[in-house]
């Protein structure tokens, strides 16, 4: 018999992180009802307002946000929270001394809403410093801090996939009994690949090392790689990195030349940080550019920075020509 979450739970983490993981899989089992009720709900649409990165919100970006804040906070252990969001952190009035801070992308490819493709809700969980007072500061923990990392993918069917270190282990959620049942006990990232996931509408913008890896990708088997490859975008990157952990692939949002300033798109708290550890436990890659991103020292709640993961011999590969 498949084992469910609480089961697994039970026998692979301690009594805290039991019960966060719970409260994360309960509130996910409402945004789902939610994503998919879509027009019928009066979810779909714009909110009329902006996040701090200056990006619209949708309506279900904000009601998975606040759903998530909620859940999060009654836990009882969970001293604060950080979302993509919310300008600045999030703690729990009076409980700064709980043991865990979580990050969130409430709703990761939220331009996908309105247009019935999968989206999902990513997740990080960092050790609480307990210092006093949560603060932005609280959160600014390299990757490799992780105590845990997560995502769940709103597709045809909700997944549900979970590193604690150790491995990635996936569960998918039976809606007729309410439960997540494991279905994947590790996924595993072959080393090589024939599918690459980025967006070809921005190539003009990119620097020459990415220009020349995927010009020699496209030249197929009549080029110096001798195999061809198929591209692969959906343009919700937990959607995309789903797909390379169930099958492997590389996906790649590169520094642009639009401007210099800008160390990339993604958010390395909230997206590049939780998928790279995912990634590195499946035995793929994720570099920015010539470094591990899970080694990157954070300075800002909301930096952003450039993203490739997946098979290690494709990630290296693009690494070497950055560093040539």
């Amino acid at each position: 018999m498949s084992m469910n979450l609480a089961q697994y739970l039970e026998h692979n983490t301690d009594a805290h992180m039991g019960v966060l993981i719970s409260a994360i899989a309960e509130v996910s089992q409402s945004i789902s009802a939610a994503v998919h009720k879509g027009a019928l709900g009066g979810v779909l649409g714009s909110a009329g307002s902006e996040n701090v990165q200056g990006e619209t919100q949708k309506k279900l970006d904000i009601i998975a946000n606040d759903m998530i804040l909620d859940a999060l906070a009654t836990t009882g252990v969970v001293a604060g929270m950080a979302s993509e969001e919310l300008d600045d952190c999030s703690p729990v009035p009076g409980h700064s001394d709980r043991p865990f801070l979580v990050l969130f992308d409430p709703l990761d490819g939220s331009s996908n809403i309105d247009v019935n493709v999968s989206i999902g809700t990513i997740f990080s969980v960092l050790p609480n410093p307990d210092v006093g007072e949560i603060t932005n500061e609280s959160f600014l923990q390299p990757g490799t801090e992780q105590l845990a990392a997560g995502y769940v993918v709103y597709g045809p069917q909700t997944s549900l996939v979970l590193t604690f270190g150790k491995g990635v282990v996936a569960f998918t959620l039976d809606r007729e009994s309410g439960e997540y049942i494991q279905t994947s006990e590790s996924m595993d990232i072959p080393e090589d690949t024939k599918e690459f996931a980025i967006n070809m509408s921005n190539q003009r913008h990119w620097h020459a090392p990415v220009q020349r890896y995927i010009a020699e990708l496209l030249e197929g088997k009549t080029g110096g790689r001798g195999k061809d490859f198929n591209m692969r975008w959906i343009a919700s990157m937990v959607a995309d990195v789903h797909r390379v952990l169930t099958r492997g692939g590389i996906f790649m949002y590169p520094k642009d030349l639009r401007d210099p300033n800008k160390p990339g798109k993604l958010r390395l708290m909230y997206e590049a940080n939780p998928m790279s550890l995912l990634v590195e436990q499946a035995g793929g890659k994720s570099f920015d550019a010539t470094h591990r991103i899970l080694d990157i020292q954070p300075t800002d709640l909301h930096q952003r920075c450039a993203v490739m993961l997946g098979s290690a011999n494709e990630v290296q590969r693009v690494s070497d020509y950055h560093k040539d």
